[in-house]
């Protein structure tokens, strides 16, 4: 097996089972280099919104939103990098961030842990401006519904930059 599973993961969007990128978290699977370890719920509130695209992003803006549904992973090294790759980490579309995240609240008795996982956040750049210009609108749930408005990368127009676009949206008037 490649490096034990030292990273836990929280997905809540599109890496989700039965969502459009949940190849890639079953590709880690097959190869011992993910492991699904459950339905889990943030322990504070977050934004939760779709940008351009139909592309979902948690807002690093705790106490603003609800608190968010998914999924925690046990991610190896190996696969953490396949990970940060799909998520746009070296060109600052999504930023890594610890989040503590519970077990569902309907199991109370034995779980009151809290887990630190990491989640992949919208970047700093601009987070918060999306929240501001999605009127402060959030989900607690990337749901089936929405993961059917994703559109995939090789779908998208060609040299389009989601960056740039995401820019001149949220730089964009309200009007």
């Amino acid at each position: 097996m490649g490096g034990s599973h030292k990273n836990l993961i929280f997905v809540y969007g599109t890496l989700k089972r039965n969502h459009r990128n949940h190849f890639l978290l079953e590709d880690l699977i097959s190869t011992n280099d993910a492991v699904y370890i459950g339905q889990r719920t943030t322990r504070l509130q977050y934004p939760l919104v779709t940008g351009l695209y139909g592309i979902p992003y948690l807002i690093n803006k705790s106490g603003s939103g609800q608190k968010i549904r998914g999924e925690l992973y046990s991610v190896s090294k190996r696969g953490l990098v396949r990970l940060d790759e799909l998520e746009g980490i070296k060109v600052n579309h999504y930023e890594r961030l610890p989040i503590e995240v519970i077990e569902d609240e309907e199991c109370e008795e034995e779980s009151n842990g809290v887990v630190l996982a990491e989640a992949y956040f919208a970047h700093c750049s601009f987070g918060e401006r999306l929240w501001e210009k999605k009127g402060k609108c959030g989900m607690c749930e990337f749901g089936e519904n929405d993961g059917v408005l994703y559109v995939r990368v090789k779908d998208r127009p060609r040299f389009s930059s989601v960056l740039d676009e995401i820019e001149a949206f949220v730089s964009s008037s309200n009007d």
